[in-house]
């Protein structure tokens, strides 16, 4: 527990993205096996959203994903459509920032024990979020495991491919002088829950109320779910002028340097967050740098833009469904994410 008058972080809470990292590292170093080419050849895109697999003449984008302690908070307040809607978007998002069109997905469900009511809840959230993005629901896993897990735990896999030859978005033409433009999100997503739901505690907040300047109750403003991004990503992903794109989620705006780590990310007209997140902030006494590389800031989804069609893709992306977009920042020479209003940088994706 933090000190009374200390300042929280998502290490604080349990998750320190650091020990995350070097874990991870220690777990690839393990993972020395390559499969024979006639399995499929892997294309390098190394710390990108998606894994790429080339077969035979076909690319295909996966990736795995799960919506964490969110579910916590979908069990305290008995409503579970939205954590089933964000199996979907939290996958189906990673395969938009590759420029995949998603075309299936996999659920997996690990319980103490399968409530048919609750199952039905997710199940109503998963139909929403493939109708969303388009896609088939293939199947998935249902594991009832007492001995391991204390109520339930939601994730998936998505697997995507790239229509008319079109080939996968990296961000290797990123370039300086591009635009970046971002797509609001709906609230926190399902991201940063271990903390969120810390401060919730520790400041005792009534669920069923408002917080100060909302609108109706605060559990079911962070319940709300992931904003679908795919189908403005596959309006533009084979479009020459649209460099990269960036799903902003766990990381928040650190993201951006998987696209392209020897340009300089400059976020300078970034648009004043929610208040959502300035409530969140408040309760939990938390910097504006952790909040950053903890949430999304009201920005979900980012584009790298060609600064010499800059206005037309603007109008593509209000046709293709979020009219909603704003300019965010632009490139430069350098490396990292800065935000210098707020005299904020992040030299690398943590």
């Amino acid at each position: 527990m933090v000190s009374a008058g200390r300042p929280w972080t998502y290490a604080a809470s349990g998750v320190d993205v650091d020990v995350r990292s070097k874990a991870l590292s220690a777990l690839l170093a393990g993972v020395r096996y390559r499969a024979p080419p006639d399995h499929g050849r892997v294309v390098s895109a190394p710390g990108h959203f998606a894994g790429l697999l080339r077969i035979g003449r076909e690319t295909v984008a996966v990736t795995t994903d799960t919506v964490g302690t969110k579910v916590l908070l979908a069990e305290r307040l008995g409503r579970w459509e939205e954590v089933g809607e964000d199996i979907v978007g939290v996958n189906v998002n990673d395969l938009a920032a590759m420029g995949a069109r998603p075309a299936a997905l996999v659920d997996t469900i690990l319980c103490d024990r399968p409530d048919p009511a609750v199952f039905a809840g997710i199940g109503r959230g998963v139909n929403r979020g493939i109708r969303a993005a388009r896609c088939a629901l293939l199947g998935g896993e249902t594991a009832v495991v007492p001995d391991l897990v204390r109520g339930i735990d939601l994730g998936g896999t998505a697997v995507g491919f790239f229509p008319r030859g079109r080939a996968p978005v990296t961000g290797a033409r990123i370039r300086p002088g591009d635009r970046i433009l971002g797509i609001p999100s709906h609230g926190v997503h399902a991201n940063g829950f271990t903390l969120i739901r810390k401060l919730l505690e520790e400041s005792s907040v009534d669920l069923a109320g408002a917080r100060p300047g909302g609108t109706g109750p605060v559990g079911e403003e962070l319940l709300r779910p992931t904003r679908i991004y795919t189908d403005v990503a596959d309006a533009l992903a084979a479009r020459s002028e649209v460099h990269g794109l960036a799903h902003l989620s766990g990381g928040g705006v650190r993201n951006l340097v998987r696209l392209h780590p020897k340009v300089a990310f400059v976020l300078d007209t970034w648009p004043e967050p929610p208040g959502l997140f300035a409530w969140l902030q408040g309760l939990g006494r938390l910097s504006t740098e952790e909040m950053f590389q903890t949430f999304n800031m009201g920005i979900g989804f980012a584009l790298v833009v060609s600064r010499v069609h800059l206005a037309e893709t603007r109008r593509r992306i209000a046709r293709a469904g979020a009219p909603d977009v704003v300019e965010i920042g632009h490139v430069e020479r350098g490396s990292g994410v800065s935000l210098p209003a707020l005299g904020i940088r992040y030299d690398g994706y943590a």
